[in-house]
């Protein structure tokens, strides 16, 4: 597996050994004992999660908060999709600060985003299945989120505005500015 350290601390991009013949490719997308030593921690996931979605719809840029916080490794089985973190804990090098890439079922990166990141992700491609894994259970009362477009981050989805399918609910999240982070 080659692991790429991005500009967010603890957030990296991972890319599995894939097999190819002529029958198609096999890889090995997740192993415990591998990520765990890649990350010197233990993760233990324990709820996956997958989305279909069609072109330029946005999902994001959502956090779970306290207890709840969640870690994610994600990656795309089918289509492309521009895949968004921001670091929202105040003691880290990187707080406020964001990272893209393009997450495809032909690159088979995958991400690993750390506790305390917002996450978001916008579809390029007609129609993409993003799949992931989460180390903490879903609570509807710990859900936190930032607006897309927030200009304090100013993140290029690449996609135009007028482009772009946004849910009601994201569309009224609040700034960055505006929240009290405690990751």
């Amino acid at each position: 597996m080659v692991v790429v350290e991005t500009n967010l601390e603890d957030c990296l991009v991972l890319k599995p050994k894939a097999y190819q013949d002529e029958r198609g490719y096999f890889y090995e997308s997740y192993n415990q004992k591998v990520f765990n030593n890649i990350l010197k921690d233990n993760v233990n996931f324990v709820q996956d999660n997958q989305t279909y979605s069609t072109k330029g719809v946005l999902r994001g840029l959502h956090f779970q908060k306290g207890d709840f916080a969640q870690a994610k490794l994600v990656r795309v089985t089918q289509g492309n999709v521009l895949d968004i973190v921001v670091d929202l804990r105040k003691k880290s090098s990187s707080f406020g600060q964001s990272f893209s890439c393009e997450l495809s079922e032909q690159n088979q990166k995958q991400l690993f985003v750390p506790k305390g990141f917002a996450h978001g992700f916008v579809v390029l491609s007609e129609t993409a299945i993003f799949q992931y894994k989460c180390d903490n259970y879903y609570n509807k009362e710990s859900e936190g989120g930032i607006i897309y477009n927030d200009s304090d981050l100013n993140i290029d989805w690449i996609l135009p505005a007028n482009k772009l399918i946004i849910s009601q609910k994201d569309l009224e999240l609040d700034n960055f500015k505006n929240q009290s982070f405690a990751f």
